[in-house]
């Protein structure tokens, strides 16, 4: 059995990135450990669900702690720093926030915590966080640092497949089911200098999550004050919910195999 540490930017950015993999891992005895680098302050509440005088990053964290349950977390931890926001904005100035961290220091505090655990793999971000969010490229930078430090020598990157969901959106469009939004966004997936996932030929893993979807969307609905029931996360079908979420993807360097056919399980080498 394994103990893995799964690193994330904020709360929610674990039930949507990876919460099918915590909860195949946990299903199978592996201890699963989940770390945040910050309690998400930045994130637009949804509204009527904050109480009055209520701060934001107190009921994400709340909520972390229900998502990690459910999603068979052993430990819920967090590292401390506030949400730094969107790239270019003015919070992204903040000293307290991720973005502006020491990276050295930042790398400290988790690697006290991938010791303590005696963690054998991380799962983190890849290098443009998925999408360009300040957070999620800290989470790389520290990630790895972290890691190299701890002699952690699993380091998985997740990320989005960039040519499944241009496929994806490729199909809406035939079918005449896709708004200007959505026809640009296809068009910008041809740019491999679009810091929008991953394209297919770089990733090394695909795990099937499939089984555990249920508690993937429950993990999700746990973290209400950011996925309402008015969501799109939520309110899609079971059969579309599945294509969208019912595989996680990774990045492991070094790996023999990159590109499909794809490696299926991050703790092949843990049994």
């Amino acid at each position: 059995m394994a103990t893995a540490v799964f690193l994330h930017a904020h709360p929610d950015d674990e039930a949507i990135a990876t919460g099918g993999t915590m909860a195949l891992a946990a299903e199978a005895g592996h201890r699963v450990i989940l770390v945040f680098a910050t309690r998400g302050e930045c994130g637009e509440p949804v509204e009527g669900v904050l109480e009055d005088g209520e701060q934001l990053g107190d009921r994400r964290e709340r909520e972390s702690e229900r998502a990690g349950k459910i999603l068979g977390a052993q430990r819920v931890a967090f590292l401390g720093y506030r949400d730094s926001g969107m790239m270019g904005e003015p919070t992204n100035d903040d000293p307290t926030c991720f973005w502006a961290a020491d990276e050295d220091e930042a790398a400290g505090r988790l690697a006290s915590i991938l010791r303590e655990e005696e963690a054998d793999l991380i799962t983190i971000y890849d290098d443009h966080g998925g999408y360009g969010h300040p957070d999620h490229i800290q989470v790389h930078r520290v990630g790895r640092a972290a890691a190299a430090r701890a002699g952690v020598s699993q380091v998985f990157e997740s990320t989005m497949n960039r040519d499944h969901i241009r496929r994806a959106i490729g199909a809406a469009i035939e079918a005449g089911a896709a708004d200007d939004d959505l026809r640009e966004r296809h068009a910008t997936l041809d740019d491999d200098h679009e810091p929008f996932g991953t394209p297919e030929r770089e990733l090394t893993h695909a795990v099937d999550v499939r089984a555990m979807l249920d508690r993937k969307r429950e993990a999700m609905e746990a973290h209400a004050s950011q996925i309402g029931p008015d969501s799109f996360f939520i309110a899609m079908d079971d059969e579309r919910f599945a294509d969208a979420f019912g595989t996680e993807w990774y990045i492991a360097h070094g790996a023999v195999r990159v590109g499909p056919p794809f490696a299926a399980d991050l703790f092949a080498d843990f049994p």
